[in-house]
């Protein structure tokens, strides 16, 4: 089981900041093509993230454990990526993320773009996930046909800035204007079994903001939460690693219900509480999260 958590946006255009990202020990690194880049230097950050994949395929650009993860530029009618794929693809890259999703054939064309890929580098089919980002409203009211179009599809990821600029809405630290669309996109990520990725916090001098959101996001169930700056990951990956407490007891509450089912008793009491299965699967999700952070023995 892959962990993200932290899933750290770096330009596409600056290798030093890739390498940065590189040794930063984040789960995830976005190589950005898209609003991370100007205009005018795409096709310098086209080459820079090619250039990066390469070496890191080589041995000389170490990315340790992190996720190595491209972001295209969006898939439309009138326009289709093929140089930002061709550059992340001429490498091995662990996942394509595609901005501004609204509609399944914009997942299936890139699909078929990594299998062709795939099958010229003589890569594993399916090697190559697809994490996709719901950033406007058409996205959201589709959310459903998108989470389920794909087997490449490993995660939905949340825009509230995009989404707020598309619905005109004003963006709040409550997050009430998008908490309808916040939670569809969990919903849907759960419902076929995806990671649910947050929204970045644009804070950058609110560490302490930042953390309160990433809790509350996993509270959420999201399992992870998007960075733009390298002080962000630490405090997220905290927020979505279980503590040593919420493992202990967890690990107490399912031995406690495997006592009672092997005594013949389904609903029992514990801690002065009234535990039945729902307790207990909230307990089994902690402990799957600690196995992922390598908190716990996989």
């Amino acid at each position: 089981m892959r962990v993200r958590r932290a899933l750290l946006f770096m330009p596409g255009d600056d290798r030093r900041k890739i390498e940065k990202g590189a040794g930063l020990n984040a789960d995830s690194i976005i190589m950005d093509l898209e609003d991370g880049v100007a205009l005018n230097n795409k096709a310098a950050a086209r080459s820079t993230i090619a250039a990066a994949l390469r070496d890191a395929a080589a041995g000389s650009l170490n990315f340790g454990r992190t996720e190595k993860l491209v972001r295209i530029n969006a898939v439309s009618r009138q326009f289709f990526p093929a140089d930002d794929l061709d550059a992340a693809l001429s490498a091995p890259v662990d996942g394509i993320v595609i901005p501004k999703v609204e509609h399944s054939w914009q997942i299936t064309q890139v699909s078929e773009r990594i299998t062709a890929a795939e099958r010229a580098h003589g890569w594993e089919e399916g090697t190559v996930e697809i994490l996709a980002i719901l950033e406007t409203a058409m996205g959201i009211l589709n959310a459903r046909e998108i989470a389920e179009n794909s087997p490449r599809l490993t995660a939905l990821c949340f825009g509230a800035e995009d989404l707020a600029g598309d619905l005109g809405a004003v963006r709040s630290a409550s997050m009430i204007e998008v908490a309808y669309a916040r939670s569809a996109v969990v919903l849907h990520a759960k419902a076929f079994g995806l990671d649910a990725v947050d929204t970045p916090y644009v804070d950058l001098n609110n560490l302490d903001g930042l953390t309160a959101e990433a809790i509350q996001a996993a509270h959420m169930g999201f399992t992870g939460k998007l960075a733009i700056h390298p002080k962000q990951v630490d405090p997220i990956q905290a927020a979505f690693t279980p503590s040593d407490a919420q493992i202990e007891h967890a690990l107490a509450l399912i031995k406690a219900h495997d006592d009672a089912q092997a005594s013949g008793i389904g609903t029992f009491a514990y801690e002065g509480k009234m535990v039945d299965m729902p307790v207990i699967r909230a307990a089994e999700a902690i402990i799957k999260r600690a196995r992922a952070a390598g908190k716990l023995p996989r």
